[in-house]
């Protein structure tokens, strides 16, 4: 059984100067990976536990591990990747589609 799945990553830039080259770049090799943006926002509020801020919170459905891995690992996409974690605190989290407590 293929499951997805999910990139959730909490980005606050600390200089914009990366994000017009990283956009386009980002959104074309997701695509190719057959990865979907499910969120992308500045707009959220965290409604549990100790503060932990962020600028953007961001939410990709992959269809595999290894779609998910392969974007992260795509040449295309690691100056934009350096750049964005040189000029962000950045976390991501792989997370497999699936409920361990079910």
């Amino acid at each position: 059984m293929i499951v997805a799945y999910y990139s959730v990553l909490d980005v606050t830039p600390t200089t914009d100067s990366w994000i017009p080259d990283y956009l386009p770049t980002a959104n074309r090799l997701v695509a190719k990976h057959g990865g979907k943006y499910l969120a992308r926002t500045a707009s959220h509020e965290q409604v549990e536990g100790a503060e932990q801020s962020a600028g953007l919170r961001i939410i990709l459905e992959w269809p595999t591990k290894a779609a998910a891995l392969a974007f992260m690992n795509d040449p295309d996409y690691a100056t934009h990747l350096q750049a964005r974690t040189q000029g962000s605190v950045s976390h991501h989290y792989l997370i497999e589609g699936r409920d361990d407590l079910a």
